[in-house]
This record gives structure tokens, C-alpha cells and sequence, in this order.
């Protein structure tokens, strides 16, 4: 099995999917079965998803500890996998309950301990807040559950069903949470003073959800 300082060193710098790779569901049967080499193509295989959204629940300075976390959990916990939904439901619903166990351990769940872990800064150079920034500042002034149901949503584009399985709760649930979301994040976004920013990002930008979704997807896989 791989060690955590293992996962930790390879979390740091996350790595491209491979083009050719075994079936998934063979990877997964190899796992248990103890082989170390399907441990580390699974890793690999799936570990830039879980860190893009990792980064931006728990913030740059903790995504690498948690990742090792969820990895972990998922090598430990893989036997309980029963086949039934698709694995990578499976890997999310793991991550999501582990990420925010992650959150409550180290008492992390104030907006303010996030800004500046997800926005990156440039020493001695004067920055304005580009609407990249602010959908950011934005986004991690939302509750950690709130935000993560939003991620899920917005960056890695899961259905209402899809996004209640992994999370088991209802479609309704799901539907009044991600509406509760949108809204604080347009009110976040005007908060943090969105409508007078001078960005040329933003001179012209009006709020609507498709356009925050357009702008969240694109900055997600820029990062």
C-alpha cells in the first residue's frame, strides 16, 4: 500500500492522467487484492480531480495534507465499494466526507482562514481583484458544505441526481442548497465590491448564474 509520506511528496505537484490506462474497474479489483502497482495507477489516475476540488474546499496551504487524507481513507475503505453505483461516485462521496472531517479537525470552517490560501499573490507587485480574485473570495465565503455542493455542480459539472448520490441526499435537497449558494455568491460577490471594481474583467460583466458558472469552470482548470 502506498505510505502517507508517499501520497504527501506526490500531492504537491499533481500529475496529468496517463492516455493509456487499465480499466478502472480492473484497477479497482487489483486494489484489493494488495497490488501496490494498481494502488499507484489509481492514485495517479484519479488524484488531479480530487485535488482540483480539495484546493478549493479546504484552501492551497491544507489541499496536499488532505488529499493524503482522502487516499488514504479510499485504500483503507476500498473493500466497501460494493459495485453498485460508479466508482468515481464512490471517490467523490469519500472525498467529500473526508475533506470536510478534515475541515472540522483543524476548525477551519471561517471563510477568512481560506482567502489567502486560494488566491495566489505576486511579491512586490502592485494587484488589483481581477473577478477571477473575487469569484475566489467569494467562493470561500461560503460554508464549506454549501461550497462544495456548488463545486460539484459548477466545476465538475455532476448532475442533481448524480451530485445527490454522492452526497445521499435528496434531489430536492440538493436543488434548495445549490439555489442557497448561488445566492450568497452573488451576495458575496457585490459585498466584496464586484460592481466598482476597475478590472477590465469585470468593467462590463453583469451577474447571471450562467455566466458565474462559465467563469468558475474556466478558472477551476486554469488552476
Amino acid at each position: 500500500m502506498l505510505t502517507a509520506s508517499k501520497l504527501a511528496t506526490e500531492a504537491e505537484v499533481p500529475t496529468e492522467t496517463s492516455p493509456v490506462e487499465p480499466c478502472l474497474n480492473h484497477l479497482v479489483s487489483a486494489c484489493r487484492e494488495g497490488s501496490r502497482n494498481a494502488q499507484r495507477q489509481l492514485y495517479e489516475r484519479c488524484q488531479q480531480r480530487v485535488y482540483r476540488l480539495i484546493i478549493r474546499i479546504v484552501g492551497r496551504n491544507e489541499a496536499a495534507d488532505a488529499l493524503q487524507e482522502v487516499f488514504l481513507r479510499v485504500f483503507r475503505e476500498l473493500h466497501r465499494f460494493d459495485g453498485r453505483s460508479r466508482f468515481e461516485t464512490w471517490l467523490y462521496r469519500v472525498t467529500m466526507n473526508e475533506v470536510l472531517q478534515h475541515l472540522r479537525r483543524q476548525r477551519r470552517w471561517r471563510w477568512s482562514s481560506l482567502v489567502s490560501d486560494v488566491v495566489d499573490h505576486e511579491p512586490n507587485q502592485e494587484r488589483q481583484l481581477d473577478y477571477k480574485e473575487l469569484l475566489e473570495h467569494a467562493l470561500a465565503r461560503l460554508e464549506p458544505e454549501l461550497r462544495s455542493l456548488y463545486l460539484l455542480r459548477e466545476v465538475e459539472e455532476k448532475s442533481y441526481a448524480e451530485i445527490a448520490e454522492i452526497t445521499q441526499l435528496l434531489e430536492g435537497t440538493v436543488a434548495s442548497r445549490l439555489n442557497r449558494a448561488r445566492q450568497l455568491l452573488k451576495q458575496h460577490l457585490l459585498e466584496l465590491g464586484w460592481e466598482q471594481s476597475t478590472c477590465s474583467v469585470t468593467k462590463s460583466f453583469h451577474f447571471s448564474p450562467r455566466t458565474t458558472t462559465t467563469n468558475c469552470r474556466r478558472i477551476a482548470r486554469q488552476s
